[in-house]
């Protein structure tokens, strides 16, 4: 035994023979001369003591920096484990014979881990295991946040060796259901003058007015005054237009907690693209309704969606054109959306509203006579536009259990093809199916729903 580490073992035995050994702080094992050893188990920052069945004069660790000794006797030994891993403690006789070699293997303290554990996740089953240096963590959690907080205090103990078996139990399916809907409005109003004197015709002849762009009969009021000689014409032009478009879609979608999935409702429409040598290719861009979420089920019934929406459409107005011939490629009009929001289980979330409001209005007339006060609005033409969007996207989520196929109803159950007779003789193309109702379904698929429901095909 080295000076150094006999003045180490003479402080630390005074140390430990101040203190008493507790159960809790000790355990003893007994070793033999000539007989294998079983490795001595020493918890992280505690003691145990090794008992040695004849003297020792000597002993020594082989990694004084994973588990630190002290004499307590010349039979018995003090081991106290500092940081996790393995050494080697040898003791030799008087005479320098060797007496046993023992391997230390010094691991987290699982026993307080243990019980920090069940104080901060009461009801929670996890088995707590030690594996070399680490901590090897399994069982069934309720949630996903319970899970985490697991293994952050199992860093604690072992930072650099937790292994985690831990699966989430209970419902862990989100079903999403998106609503789009959108409502766009034109208004657009135009009014206008023309007046031809002199014989002069409506259809050639130079007007002392304004020209209005109604260009419909219907907005359209001629007035003629005067003889063969001399005529007075007066074309008056007014329209007013108004329109409404309503889009609406609701995709339902199902995923795994913790897992993405998507889903598009429109179509594809090719690109022509030129690579770096000059070679034209097709590129595909995605138009419609589309939908990216990734619910993530934290705790009990509070889900965490991370989602991304798009509705897009095909707009003529702003084609490119980019081919000698003609060809065009229609350009796209986009509203989308990208958030991450929380809520619970049947709640609902309005994630994106806007409100577009374009308005445009032009006026023209003829210098000086459309300033007179009254007549002027003879030689006035003016037209305004107005085009109002409202664009709402709503979120519910629901968490799900699959169900036996039985209780799953679909739209081709409602109608079934035609016999002959019914396609010949009556001219049907399809006819109704038998009722389908809840106790038809299997018994997992009566859900206390009266009537029916489902798919229907009107």
């Amino acid at each position: 035994m080295t000076l150094k580490t006999t003045l180490r073992a003479a402080m630390l035995g005074v140390m430990v023979a101040a203190m008493p050994l507790t159960s809790a702080q000790a355990q003893t094992l007994r070793v033999s001369e000539g007989v294998s050893q079983r490795a001595l188990r020493v918890p992280l920052n505690r003691a145990v003591v090794l008992e040695s069945d004849v003297p020792f004069a000597e002993l020594s660790v082989a990694n004084p920096l994973i588990a630190d000794i002290a004499t307590l006797s010349e039979r018995t030994v003090y081991v106290l484990g500092k940081q996790p891993g393995r050494t080697t403690l040898t003791l030799l006789g008087p005479d320098g014979r060797l007496i046993t070699n023992v391997e230390v293997q010094v691991t987290p303290d699982i026993a307080e881990f243990k019980e920090r554990l069940s104080q901060l996740l009461p009801g929670e089953h996890i088995e707590v295991r030690t594996a070399n240096s680490g901590i090897v963590l399994s069982g069934t959690v309720s949630s996903i946040a319970k899970l985490d907080r697991a293994l952050d205090l199992a860093k604690l103990y072992a930072p650099e060796g937790v292994l985690n078996h831990m699966v989430v139990g209970g419902t862990n399916q989100v079903q999403l259901k998106v609503r789009f809907a959108e409502m766009s409005r034109n208004v657009s109003k135009q009014i206008g003058a023309q007046i031809g004197i002199d014989g002069t015709d409506l259809d050639g002849g130079s007007f002392i007015g304004t020209t209005g762009t109604v260009g419909n009969a219907a907005g359209q009021l001629q007035v003629n005054i005067g003889t063969d000689s001399l005529s007075l014409n007066l074309l008056l032009q007014a329209l007013e237009e108004r329109g409404v478009v309503r889009t609406l879609s609701e995709p339902n979608l199902t995923a795994l907690s913790g897992q993405a999935a998507s889903f598009l409702a429109g179509g594809e429409i090719p690109i022509p693209v030129v690579d770096d040598e000059g070679n034209v290719g097709v590129e595909f861009k995605p138009f419609g309704v589309g939908l990216v979420f990734t619910p993530t089920v934290v705790d009990g019934d509070i889900i965490n969606l991370t989602l991304e929406s798009q509705v897009s459409a095909l707009d003529t107005s702003n084609s490119v054109q980019i081919l000698a011939n003609g060809g065009q490629i229609p350009a796209l009009s986009v509203r989308r959306a990208s958030t991450t929001v929380e809520l619970r289980d049947g709640q609902s979330f309005a994630i994106a509203g806007i409100l577009e409001d374009d308005f445009r209005d032009n006026a023209s007339q003829v210098p000086l006579l459309g300033d007179l006060p009254i007549i002027g609005a003879l030689f006035r033409s003016a037209g305004y536009q107005r085009r109002q969007t409202e664009l709402v996207i709503i979120v519910t989520a629901n968490l799900v259990q699959p169900l036996s196929g039985e209780a799953l109803v679909v739209p081709t159950e409602r109608i079934r093809p035609p016999t002959e007779n019914e396609l010949f003789l009556y001219g049907r193309v399809s006819a109704p199916a038998s009722r389908i109702t809840p106790s038809s379904r299997g018994r997992n698929g009566d859900q206390g729903i009266s009537g029916n429901y489902g798919y229907v095909l009107d």
